[in-house]
């Protein structure tokens, strides 16, 4: 059952059930997971020593590397008899990270992706275009369950197929659709192609995640497909999408399920605790999880956490957008810049498309960086001021080279990778 008063609990009565999940997942973990326990040993830390919410910053973090080391099912807390379902990340960077479900968990997926497709505007009896893809992958079925459980009509389209999808919308009239921000302007191209405006485009709300994206993405988006878009955040280690979702109508950070997943914002460097309005690295531990509990994961994403508004009746806080990973961070010749504020001096002009890719290379001791973005006019007037407002607005010296539309590589409704690094090849 889809409960959104849970989301107004007052805040005393939130941080007692945070202190109440977390101190039975660490007991969890040392009871039924060896490599939890290994890590509590180490840190000379027992399940009782979480007493307060304080406490929690000394216990030890959980990366990717040991969902990796403990691969495929070593970080389970249940027997496998128990298990459900099994996700997979994609494996880009590595061995997959494997995660699994229990029917607690699948029923904690369901219900964080309702509250978030409630809080990006959908309601019941609507119709839902799913346009994330379904498999391994947690988007699809992940967003399907909680569509469902919102009493949503769901329309499992997963990835790819642009002009199938195109002609889906068209004839089925859905009123949200859920995909990535990349994905979403492949369609406005294709909508743009038949000569479909906003106006005649029946979707009036996007739920948008799995990639950084920009506000001015976001506005383009807006303008081009006629809805109301918000960033919905999750990633597989936690449960998949729907650990976090923007108001609609507010439109101002993602509200955090924190009866669900404990978050705190620590230094990138020292792994210390950053009081809120702080920027770092969003670390989060599912406290609700039974099959694959995580404590202290670090996302990598470089957020901050701010309070909740006073106009939706929410008591948990808010993440600001993800400014970038900081295993995506590019440090070239002293500055430090994330693609999305590449991104948005490229939205910003008006005259090149929203496709981009970034290559960096290097020769000898020099770095460099190749901009590759798409426009009609290949003029050099126009590369060198890209070139420009980069330099003016981000401090990099960049190359840009400007290719003819539909030439660069499109996301088909995964992750689009938007950088490739040389910098380590011979």
């Amino acid at each position: 059952m889809f409960q959104p008063h849970l989301e107004a609990l007052p805040l005393p009565e939130l941080r007692a059930l945070q202190l109440a999940r977390l101190q039975a997942m660490v007991a969890r973990q040392w009871e039924h997971v060896p490599a939890y326990r290994a890590k509590f040993e180490a840190a000379g830390l027992r399940p009782d020593d979480l007493k307060s919410l304080d406490d929690l910053a000394r216990f030890p973090f959980t990366y990717k590397a040991d969902l990796r080391d403990n691969y495929p099912l070593g970080l389970t807390a249940v027997p496998r008899s128990d298990l459900r379902r099994i996700h997979a990340s994609s494996g880009t960077t590595g061995r997959a990270t494997i995660v699994a479900y229990d029917d607690n968990d699948l029923n904690v997926f369901a219900e964080v992706v309702a509250r978030s497709l409630y809080a990006g505007g959908a309601r019941p009896g609507m119709t839902f275009h799913n346009a994330y893809g379904y498999g391994l992958f947690t988007g699809g079925l992940g967003t399907h369950a909680g569509a469902e459980r919102l009493g949503l009509c769901t329309v499992p389209v997963s990835g790819g197929g642009t002009e199938r999808q195109v002609q889906l919308i068209l004839d089925l009239q859905p009123e949200v659709i859920a995909c990535t921000p990349s994905y979403a302007l492949v369609l406005a191209d294709e909508f743009g192609r038949r000569g479909v405006g906003p106006e005649d485009i029946s979707l009036q709300y996007a739920v948008l995640g799995a990639e950084p994206w920009a506000e001015k993405t976001r506005a383009e988006v807006q303008v081009r497909l006629g809805v109301r878009a918000t960033n919905i955040y999750g990633l597989s280690e936690m449960i998949g999408p729907g650990v976090s979702n923007e108001d609609a109508a507010e439109q101002r950070g993602s509200y955090l399920w924190e009866d669900h997943f404990y978050p705190e914002i620590v230094n990138p460097d020292t792994g210390e605790v950053l009081p809120d309005g702080e920027y770092g690295v969003l670390v989060l531990s599912s406290i609700s999880r039974t099959a694959l509990p995580i404590l202290r994961y670090w996302t990598g994403d470089i957020t901050r956490l701010l309070p909740a508004t006073n106009s939706t009746g929410r008591t948990m806080r808010r993440m600001d957008l993800i400014r970038g990973r900081s295993d995506d961070l590019i440090i070239l010749r002293g500055v430090n810049v994330y693609p999305t504020q590449l991104e948005a001096v490229l939205l910003g002009m008006g005259q090149v498309s929203p496709h981009y890719h970034i290559t960096l290379t290097r020769t000898g001791t020099r770095d460099d960086l190749r901009l590759q973005l798409e426009t009609s006019d290949q003029g050099a007037a126009l590369r060198d001021e890209v070139a420009r407002l980069i330099k003016a607005q981000v401090g990099l010296t960049v190359e840009c080279v400007l290719c003819p539309p539909g030439t660069l590589p499109r996301s088909e409704g995964g992750k689009l990778k938007r950088v490739t690094d040389l910098r380590g090849e011979r």
